[in-house]
């Protein structure tokens, strides 16, 4: 009858096991549930330590942060032979409480803060809660998990398909990190001048897509006697720009780093008196469009 009841009991525990994300880690502060089969004694209910261990009642402390109930029962299993403890012992793992059910979703996002996570929920899910992206957020979304730290990166792309393609889960405890994306400036005789969020999939810019999105060079220009400011560790310099000969195709267009400045000129008279502390005034009262 006791070995009936163990049976019934491991089938159980089996079923809710199978019905937790196996892919959702422990970590620290965790309660665990652990079953050793025909061996109720060495059952118990115990929660992770901060050092990421579970104290067993026989068999000494087992490190389980960062493994998935399946693999936290291999361990088990292990420190149970390896204690000689049990020659073939069967056990199975269940969360009964997260420590953290919410997770952290901060920087270029609408509404950042604390969301309430129970389950394992999509990326592009957990961006809408935060009420999506904001104009000046880069695509390179970073995701730290709770239980190991580890960090990788998830692009928003700009093509829907792709974008739905990724399967990146976030869990609960994890940390969701939006950067603000990178801004290029276009002034002086231009059709829209202004900011431009470098939101391209690979936050890269050229100078004739600046251009081109600032509406391009009128007649009255003089894209001749344009220039380019950047800044460097010793401050603003300021270099000659072949504008003109890039839009003649004569010389190959370059790319943009975050903060750089293209002026074109309105005329040649009107740009001797134009000095790039007064663009570099302009730029930081500028206007800023997105794609």
């Amino acid at each position: 009858m006791r070995r009936l009841s163990c049976i019934i009991l491991l089938a159980c525990m089996t079923l809710a096991a199978s019905a937790q994300q196996e892919s959702l880690l422990i970590g620290p502060g965790d309660q665990l549930s652990i079953l050793v089969f025909d061996t109720p004694d060495l059952t118990q209910h115990v929660r992770v330590t901060d050092a990421g261990e579970v104290p067993l009642v026989m068999g000494g402390g087992v490190k389980l942060s960062g493994l998935t109930p399946g693999q936290a029962a291999v361990a088990i299993e292990e420190a149970l032979v390896k204690g000689n403890i049990l020659n073939h012992p069967h056990v199975t793992v269940t969360v009964d409480q997260y420590a953290t059910q919410n997770i952290s979703v901060m920087g270029e996002v609408r509404t950042p803060g604390l969301f309430p996570l129970p389950t394992p929920r999509g990326i592009l899910d957990v961006l809408a809660m935060a009420g999506g992206l904001t104009e000046l957020a880069d695509r390179k979304i970073v995701i730290e998990r709770r239980a190991t730290h580890e960090r990788f990166n998830y692009i928003v792309s700009n093509d829907g398909s792709a974008a739905l393609d990724q399967k990146v889960v976030v869990y609960p405890g994890d940390t969701v990190l939006v950067a603000k994306v990178g801004v290029v400036y276009v002034l002086g005789d231009v059709g829209r001048p202004g900011g431009f969020a470098m939101a391209t999939n690979d936050s890269t810019i050229s100078v004739l897509e600046a251009v081109a999105l600032a509406g391009g060079t009128p007649p009255t220009a003089v894209p001749s006697h344009a220039r380019l400011i950047r800044k460097t560790p010793q401050g603003y310099a300021e270099t000659n720009l072949p504008l003109s000969d890039m839009q003649k195709g004569k010389v190959a267009d370059m790319p943009m780093f975050a903060n750089d400045i293209v002026y074109v000129p309105f005329s040649y008279a009107r740009s001797m008196v134009v000095n790039a502390s007064s663009i570099i005034a302009v730029a930081g009262s500028a206007a800023v469009y997105h794609f």
